[in-house]
């Protein structure tokens, strides 16, 4: 349900279809599992947009 709701937010607020893959890094870096720097460099940027949206500092 959690990445759901993040993916359902993603897309709501970037106002675009977001890969399934940066919802679910996003997902771990606000659950403090991941890092920036652990997320493949071609999603960095919806991760980044994601987290921005989500109001997560990075």
């Amino acid at each position: 349900m959690g990445s759901n709701f993040f993916f359902i937010l993603a897309k709501l607020l970037c106002g675009r279809e977001v890969k399934e893959m940066a919802v679910v890094y996003a997902t771990l870096i606000i659950k403090g599992k991941k890092t920036m720097e652990q997320v493949p460099e071609r999603l960095k940027a919806d991760v980044a947009e994601i987290l921005e949206a989500c109001e997560v500092a990075l």
